[in-house]
């Protein structure tokens, strides 16, 4: 006869109990006590809410459901959630004013936020690496919204442009955080990230940017400081010789597996780097004549529309009820063929430069040193990778440039506390963001209620991620 092993109820009660991922919260208060978010956020709200427990709070949610500042009002307003982070009820408008207040003042916050860091460890180095991106706004009454060239492929829409300064490996810290309008180009935000980050490195400091931050003004900026530079430049007509006379060899070969080589050329001032890269070859042709055969299809499209007496599809034609214009389209597929044509495409969109590239810097390097250091220029591509997926900053949906820069600033500190994690906890270096914010979730509490009004807490969910974190027999290696 069958024996009953197992309780199985005939159905659900509900109940008062709720659960909530109490390990962001632990882990926020502990970063927000290291890096004495009292000192640095107490000054700007003297009244009403805590300042402070309200950004710890936003921040946590930033790391688990991350939707709106409404739903974070909601999800705050729990009663257990608001002992978690000793808080009274409040209104959703003061969240809104605490995200204007610290955006009003948060190039100061990040100033402080600096001296914190920098109080607290002792870095081997203060090398940075500095890079700029744009975030598409969907709100329309932000100032700073402005039309400019979009990373985030949607060029119908106002965006802003963010600049990030970055202590560079081992540390791979973020420690500058700039805003400017959307059509502010990186050459002229490198003034405004670079002078913010300055005075916290050492003399000597080596800046690490890409070619689009690359002027000569920038240079001379850093020069004037006492830094060190490592930048790639555009190349120019004076590389299209050096590509002519390139020869490569053994001598001159920097990574054998993936055929990379190189050669110095120095001068008064600075020394160039200049490489060639045959996967980098390979992969830029490959996307050139993908654009080709774009350009190609485009062509038969519009001869396709002439031959029939159709109007043109729209996206050919100038699309302003401001602006009277007539013009008109003349292909060359008529007399050419479709291999002559597909040739001459190609040859217009391959330019003899593919696989070339060029570093410059006012220090003397070898060719590896030179690649291997911008190289790791790529730790400061995955913040923000990290900062539009794992974190989620985007979408923006606010409405003054006040509370835009307060979002903005919540995603920064999100992402530099999990940045300090990887860097104070060894075990977890090699951890993507995203599992250090799946792990911290995970750590829940249930508050259970009985009928005599006693709660009790229930952790559950521990794994050796969170556990390492959270737990306090755990000490930072």
């Amino acid at each position: 006869m069958p024996q009953q092993t197992t309780l199985r109820p005939s159905g659900l009660e509900s109940n008062n109990n709720i659960s909530f991922p109490v390990g962001t919260a632990i882990t926020v208060r502990k970063y927000g006590e290291k890096l004495d978010f009292d000192h640095i956020f107490s000054r700007y709200k003297k009244r009403g809410v805590d300042l402070v427990h309200l950004i710890e709070a936003l921040i946590t949610y930033r790391l688990t459901e991350n939707q709106s500042i409404c739903r974070a009002s909601e999800w705050t307003n729990r009663p257990d959630v608001l002992e978690q982070f000793s808080l009274s009820a409040f209104e959703e408008r003061t969240l809104f004013r605490a995200l204007e207040t610290v955006g009003d003042n948060y190039e100061e916050i990040v100033l402080l936020l600096q001296k914190s860091i920098f109080s607290q460890y002792d870095f081997p180095h203060t090398d940075v690496n500095m890079d700029w991106t744009s975030f598409v706004l969907w709100g329309t009454k932000a100032e700073l919204g402005k039309y400019g060239y979009s990373r985030g492929h949607r060029p119908d829409k106002k965006q802003i442009t963010v600049g990030v300064s970055q202590l560079s490996a081992p540390m791979n810290i973020p420690v500058g955080l700039t805003i400017q309008p959307g059509n502010i180009n990186d050459q002229m935000h490198f003034k405004q990230t670079f002078l913010q980050v300055c005075p916290a490195l050492k003399e000597n400091s080596r800046i690490v940017f890409d070619k689009g931050g690359q002027s000569k003004d920038n240079l001379d900026l850093v020069l004037a400081h006492k830094m060190k530079y490592l930048s790639a430049k555009k190349l120019n007509l004076s590389d299209d010789k050096r590509i002519k006379t390139f020869v490569k060899s053994v001598s001159n070969c920097v990574d054998k597996d993936k055929g990379v080589y190189g050669e110095i050329i120095e001068y008064p001032s600075r020394v160039d780097y200049f490489f060639f890269s045959q996967q980098l070859q390979q992969d830029q042709i490959e996307a050139k004549l993908r654009f080709a055969e774009r350009k190609l299809d485009e062509a038969k499209e519009i001869q396709k529309a002439l031959n029939k007496g159709k109007p043109l599809p729209r996206r050919f034609l100038l699309n302003n009820p401001l602006v009277k214009i007539t013009y008109t389209y003349q292909t060359r597929l008529s007399e050419l063929t479709e291999s002559q044509a597909k040739k001459l495409v190609q040859a217009a969109a391959i330019t003899g430069r593919e696989g070339f590239f060029c570093l410059v810097s006012n220090e003397k390097l070898t060719l590896e040193q030179a690649l291997k250091i911008y190289r790791m220029k790529d730790a400061i591509e995955k913040v923000f990778q990290s900062l539009k997926n794992d974190i989620n900053i985007k979408p923006l949906r606010v409405w003054t440039t006040k509370s835009l820069c307060g979002a903005i600033l919540i995603g920064f500190l999100a992402q530099l506390i999990i940045s300090l994690i990887r860097y104070d906890y060894a075990p977890l270096k090699q951890i993507a963001p995203k599992f250090i914010k799946i792990s911290l979730m995970n750590l829940t509490v249930t508050i259970e209620r009985a009928k005599t009004s006693i709660k009790r807490r229930i952790f559950s969910n521990f794994d050796a991620i969170n556990e390492l974190i959270c737990c306090r027999h755990q000490a930072i290696t």
